[in-house]
């Protein structure tokens, strides 16, 4: 993380690194990305040179007295109808920024779920995206059914030769998160996260009729219904309910970008 943004002072010597210098550099951070990034790189500079200070490299921490995170948390943001139309009206599907956050949206997955998504994880045929463990937050594999509309993104996107990821320019799949998303028409929607997405998904699902153990299992994330002894036991992984509300929620999404956010008929009718 440190290695770009603190670029300009990579020629001083330790001992000549200035406290003004690390300000300027930590005001930069902020414009160019968040102040959750500028806060989380003057924390790991301030860490590594208190190390080079024990180590007897160094004289001092130009940190201290620099600016810190000011911004709080939000971890109950969840974004309204309007703000989730206008997100995804943003969503230029010539570039892959684009495309990864309508996937996003469409599927409830953190984002370097879809960021990395590989050739090898991708079903064409069954329409199906197969997560490994390793790719998990918690550890498990997961698979989604996707509607017609997130496959159709992902077909669109160029299959090159002897690489294995979707988007990105590199071999490790799209990273360019804050840079993208500080280009994505300025303004749409303020003071949101990519991680709002998730929760928006959950929320809105929720909403909209499907059952907290089906969203759940969407998004692979297992707490009340099959945490503790529960999760033992019950080893279902409801891919045929996933499925269906996966495409209820793309039905649920298309009324809303239309403007004609209307009830969403009953699950069981509509996908039986």
């Amino acid at each position: 993380m440190l290695g770009g943004y603190f670029a300009p002072i990579h020629q001083v010597g330790l001992n000549e690194v200035t406290r003004q210098a690390v300000a300027a550099r930590l005001h930069e951070i902020r414009r160019r990305s968040s102040d959750t990034t500028a806060g989380r790189c003057r924390a790991q500079l301030s860490a590594a040179f208190v190390r080079l200070m024990q180590e007897g490299l160094c004289e001092m921490n130009p940190c201290i007295g620099t600016k810190g995170q000011t911004e709080r948390a939000q971890r109950d943001r969840v974004l309204s109808t309007d703000e989730l139309r206008a997100v995804w009206n943003a969503c230029d599907l010539n570039t892959d920024f684009g495309k990864v956050v309508r996937l996003l949206i469409l599927t409830g997955a953190r984002r370097e779920e879809i960021g990395a998504l590989r050739w090898s994880e991708v079903n064409l045929d069954a329409g199906t995206i197969n997560l490994p463990a390793e790719r998990t937050k918690n550890g498990r594999a997961h698979t989604l059914t996707l509607p017609k509309v997130a496959m159709d993104i992902i077909r669109s996107v160029p299959r090159m030769r002897d690489r294995d990821y979707l988007f990105g320019i590199r071999s490790i799949g799209f990273r360019s998160w804050q840079v993208q998303k500080a280009r994505f028409k300025d303004g749409i929607v303020k003071h949101w996260k990519l991680h709002d997405i998730r929760r928006s998904v959950v929320t809105g699902m929720c909403e909209i009729g499907i059952e907290p153990h089906v969203v759940e299992a969407v998004v692979n994330h297992f707490s009340g219904h099959k945490g503790g002894v529960a999760g033992i036991y019950n080893k279902a992984e409801y891919k045929p309910q996933t499925k269906q509300a996966l495409g209820m929620w793309a039905d649920h999404v298309r009324s809303i970008v239309s403007g004609d956010a209307r009830k969403v008929v009953n699950l069981s009718t509509r996908y039986a």
